[in-house]
């Protein structure tokens, strides 16, 4: 059962509570802050504890899997709201998840990756199951920093990483000053990117195609589902296409990965059935009967169908509804990110009088730009029908995000509807 290593000790107390958990392993940077945690069996990490929990040459293991619809782990969502639930994944899920990602993704033992992504997260995707299969070479870090990031691809060979989209946005920074440094940057052509947990702006995607000569691939997918739904990879027919075209495409979500079967529901909501969707929500029967209905899942994510590939609107509470025209925040903060000083944007909705609801745009400035609110208004009118376009921009310092690099935009709207009894208007 990983457990995001940013929650505090009163969210981990209730996971190990929850769960029934008897047996943890911690970080040794993180002993001091659990150290009143209550659990039977405390294991802090590191050379005291490694001749007890790492098995010995010619070792044979206590236990054997004998059933696949086995539970293999617990995955407690972030929960934004209230408790956050516990996924219940089985061997089958994992082991299904990770052989169709490292199908897609042509996972092989030639392969050097780089962990960007917390393990915690969904198991790193499934992908250190699909790496260790193969028996790929892998490298960790510590920490998120761009430069690091380059410096890693150059000197251990990387050739393949999972991030989210700010991870990319910490990396083209880095690329940037290398460039203005006269520093090279890693061999074209040597990484394969595979980018979620958010809509990448199709300005990255161009940006990382072109500047680094890398491949992007994006899929989809959430803890509930192991979590690989979609994989959206160029595909030879899009060979000759333009950057900026190519980028383009590559912003959905993709087809269904093999496997998978997606539908769009009357109210824009994307369902899933495959072989890898979750058992349950742990000892949460209610929720779980309220997610998965007549075999699908529901995801809770807004979208639709373009020339077979799912496109993410939203979060479907995250849709802004404005004099009764819905607006999908992910395309209004697309537009923004074409602003050469952009270097993070939020599209949220907050209270009008008369609208119900107005867009508001929440913006980080590249180092050594300057942006105005009028500036980046007259910007997005030129681009977006009128309804979609802020009213109002706020340049901000940072903005804040969960530790897989989630926008959290239910903290960004909190102040705005502080004084308003319902979260809608």
């Amino acid at each position: 059962m990983p457990i995001n290593f940013r929650l505090l000790a009163a969210e981990v107390a209730y996971i190990f509570e929850h769960s029934g958990a008897t047996v943890a392993l911690i970080d040794a940077d993180l002993a001091e802050a659990l150290a009143d945690v209550p659990i039977k069996h405390r294991f802090i990490l590191g050379k005291e504890t490694d001749a007890h929990l790492f098995f010995k040459e010619h070792a044979v293991p206590k236990f054997t899997v004998t059933d696949e619809n086995a539970a293999v782990s617990i995955n407690y969502t972030s929960g934004t709201t209230g408790r956050p639930k516990g996924v219940e994944l089985t061997h089958r899920c994992c082991w299904l998840n990770a052989v169709t990602f490292g199908w897609h993704t042509g996972v092989s033992d030639r392969d050097v990756y780089l962990h960007t992504l917390p393990m915690f997260h969904c198991n790193g995707w499934g992908m250190p199951y699909a790496l260790t299969g193969m028996g790929v070479r892998q490298v960790i870090l510590r920490k998120i920093d761009g430069e690091e990031i380059l410096r890693r691809i150059d000197s251990e060979g990387v050739t393949l990483f999972c991030a989210a989209p700010i991870v990319l946005t910490s990396i083209l920074e880095a690329a940037s000053e290398r460039v203005r440094l006269g520093r090279a940057l890693p061999r074209p052509g040597q990484v394969r990117l595979i980018v979620a947990g958010a809509a990448p702006p199709s300005k990255t995607i161009e940006r990382v195609q072109t500047e680094l000569q890398w491949e992007v691939i994006q899929i989809y997918g959430l803890t509930e589902t192991s979590p690989l739904l979609t994989i959206n990879r160029a595909s030879t027919e899009w060979d000759g296409l333009e950057p900026s075209e190519l980028a383009s495409k590559l912003s959905y979500a993709g087809p269904p990965a093999i496997g998978v079967r997606l539908r769009i529901d009357a109210e824009g909501e994307i369902l899933a059935r495959s072989n890898h969707v979750f058992t349950g929500y742990w000892e949460q029967p209610k929720e779980t009967a309220k997610a998965v209905v007549d075999g699908w899942f529901h995801t809770g994510d807004g979208g639709y169908w373009h020339d077979q590939h799912v496109v993410i609107t939203d979060r479907k509470k995250d849709v802004i509804i404005t004099g009764g025209e819905n607006v999908s925040s992910i395309e209004v903060e697309d537009c923004l990110f074409q602003h050469p000083a952009v270097l993070e944007a939020a599209v949220i909705g907050v209270p009008h009088s008369k609208w119900g609801e107005t867009i508001k745009a929440l913006v980080v400035c590249r180092v050594g730009h300057v942006l105005t609110e009028a500036e980046l208004i007259e910007f997005s009118r030129a681009r977006l029908a009128h309804f979609k376009c802020p009213t109002s921009v706020e340049i901000r310092e940072s903005l804040p995000r969960t530790a897989t690099g989630k926008m959290q935009k239910f903290r960004l709207r909190e102040s705005y509807w502080a004084d308003i009894a319902k979260r809608i208007n």
